[in-house]
């Protein structure tokens, strides 16, 4: 296999996850009589350009599909992230409503909303039918199509489905582009990143969000490896890529969203704007760890591995003593740490989650079923494992009561704790 970005030949592998089904590939009772596809789950590494990529995949129209079940809406603290960021962005740029903002991946609205009310024209660009038609719902103006050279140039040339808001903007191409947590998900980020430089205005901004490559090794988040994460990503193999497509990245912050994440600032490389101390801050931290060392990562299977054998052993021992044990949110990393510790609904009776797509529906692979929240008063599990780690607070708080019957919660990454 060749690096999807430099065609630089792939030796190194990094991590094996075995097999599993896609990981938002969510089942309904009829298909669990029915046979159920299982990819390899494998990640390489480039020695060239030092991207992370899945070594199988699945192709992303088969992935992101008319039913596909993850709507951004349903965590609050990502509306408030999302809220947060649209209020700083406005400002940061001076949007008007002379501006223009396309966000690509737009799910079910969850930002666009925010430079609706501000009368800021905006559209987004989403394939999936189901986040798509609850965003268009909202009055937001929805492009149903994948992001990359081909929808750029019919949006340049005036052939893409146009919403109302760029006909105000017919002579001029996007003043922002936001992508968050999309740059991971596209399998060719060559034509992704090249379409950036052409639906890009003059002067435009890009802003990208993704989960930080230096965090997953840090951390030990290996359960954020799935088959829709088609690149694990480092500050130093983005700005490579964004400078064969004529952009440069001069900004970066990092955040704390899905474990640790960055949000780079670019634009075009004739642009008057300088590179910040921040973006050389992080190269030199990724250089410090040695994301540019084949040897870092020789030894994350292993964490992974400890991972796995501690909560089966935990889970066995609950098992053994009586005890309930469910699991909160029915997450892709959820089902990447399940499918790969071999849990079934023997050792976790049920997962609670509250997006209405995914209630009475069952994992993929550990077919444990999904319940609605409200459902946790009945059952009184004796622990509640919480599978999106990254909301912790927010599970811990909302569901505060299991104390009244002594339940606690756990956590199983980067390490098995009851909290």
């Amino acid at each position: 296999m060749n690096c999807r970005h430099c065609k630089n030949q792939l030796d190194y592998k990094f991590l094996d996850l075995g097999f599993s089904p896609p990981s938002n590939a969510y089942l309904t009772s009829e298909d669990l009589s029915k046979p159920e596809e299982y990819i390899p789950l494998r990640l390489r590494i480039c020695n060239e350009c030092w991207l992370v990529q899945t070594e199988d995949y699945e192709v992303a129209e088969a992935i992101f599909d008319k039913d596909y079940a993850y709507f951004s809406s349903t965590s609050n603290s990502w509306l408030q992230h999302a809220e947060s960021y649209s209020e700083m962005i406005i400002r940061e740029l001076n949007l008007t409503d002379e501006s223009l903002v396309m966000e690509i991946a737009a799910n079910d609205g969850y930002l666009l909303k925010n430079f609706v009310s501000k009368g800021i024209p905006n559209f987004g660009v989403e394939p999936t039918e189901s986040t798509a038609k609850y965003a268009m719902e909202l009055g937001i103006c929805i492009d149903q199509e994948f992001f990359g050279v081909n929808y750029a140039n019919k949006l340049v040339s005036g052939d893409a489905p146009i919403t109302e808001s760029y006909k105000r903007k017919r002579d001029s191409l996007c003043d922002l582009i936001i992508g968050n947590n999309v740059y991971a998900h596209v399998p060719d980020i060559n034509d992704f990143t090249r379409g950036l430089k052409i639906a890009l205005s003059n002067s435009g901004t890009i802003n990208l969000e993704f989960p930080h490559l230096l965090n997953l090794i840090q951390l030990n988040q290996f359960d954020t490896v799935y088959h829709e994460h088609f690149s694990y990503l480092s500050l130093y193999t983005v700005v490579a890529i964004f400078a064969k497509y004529d952009l440069k990245v001069y900004r970066v912050e990092e955040i704390a969203t899905h474990g640790g994440s960055l949000r780079i600032y670019g634009c075009h490389n004739h642009d008057p704007r300088s590179v910040e101390k921040s973006v050389n801050d992080v190269l030199l931290a990724e250089a410090a760890a040695g994301l540019r060392r084949v040897n870092t990562f020789e030894d994350f299977q292993s964490k992974a591995e400890v991972i796995k054998d501690d909560l089966l052993t935990f889970l066995i021992a609950a098992k053994r003593s009586g005890k309930i044990v469910a699991a909160y949110g029915a997450a892709a990393k959820g089902n990447t740490l399940l499918n790969f510790s071999g849990v079934k609904p023997d050792l976790i009776c049920s997962v609670f989650d509250a997006a209405l797509a995914k209630q009475g529906k069952f994992l993929p692979g550990s077919h444990i079923p999904i319940l609605k929240p409200n459902m946790i008063k009945e059952i009184k599990p004796d622990f509640l494992l919480i599978l999106p780690w990254n909301l912790r607070s927010e599970v811990t708080s909302s569901c505060s009561y299991i104390s009244e019957w002594g339940g606690k919660f756990v956590v199983a990454v980067p390490e098995l704790k009851v909290l």
